[in-house]
């Protein structure tokens, strides 16, 4: 430390001038100023921390909102998705019964159709019958007279009875 003693040293002289320097910059009340430019700064960093924490709750807090919403809407869609397939079955059900009620009168329909065809039918069979069963009786019965008219002890038994009644 022999050159903080010694005016000849450079060392002393840039030590005395530190040492004027910072008795200036005390004197001039740069401390204060250079304080109150770090608590400005510093004040500013506080803001913009201040304003950054508030924004990040804001996005957390529309974050949680869209979450929900979002949730929402899925539980809508699943729900619509639910009556949608419901309503399909049921729809489903609604053309199977109607097709099988659709066959069910056809059925019947082609039941009476073959009913009053065969009634028809059975009746012509039997006015068919009928006609040619009188035909036969008609010839049998023609021919059993041409046969009694040709018969001599008939005919003389005949014409006795009719002398006889005269």
């Amino acid at each position: 430390m022999s050159f903080l003693t010694n005016p000849q040293d450079a060392h002393f002289w840039v030590m005395i001038a530190l040492v004027a320097f910072i008795a200036i910059l005390w004197r001039a009340n740069a401390h204060s100023i250079a304080g109150k430019a770090l608590d400005d700064a510093g004040a500013k960093v506080q803001a913009r921390l201040d304003e950054a924490k508030h924004l990040s709750e804001e996005a957390k807090a529309l974050l949680e909102q869209i979450n929900v919403q979002r949730a929402e809407s899925e539980r809508q869609a699943a729900a619509m998705l639910e009556a949608a397939a419901a309503e399909a079955e049921r729809l489903r059900a609604e053309a199977a019964k109607d097709l099988e009620d659709d066959i069910r009168r056809m059925r019947e329909l082609a039941t009476r159709k073959i009913a009053v065809a065969e009634a028809l039918a059975t009746a012509e069979v039997k006015a068919a019958a009928a006609d040619l069963a009188s035909h036969a009786a008609e010839t049998v019965l023609a021919a059993r007279i041409a046969a009694a008219g040709a018969d001599p002890l008939i005919d003389s038994g005949l014409a006795g009875l009719a002398t006889g009644f005269r």
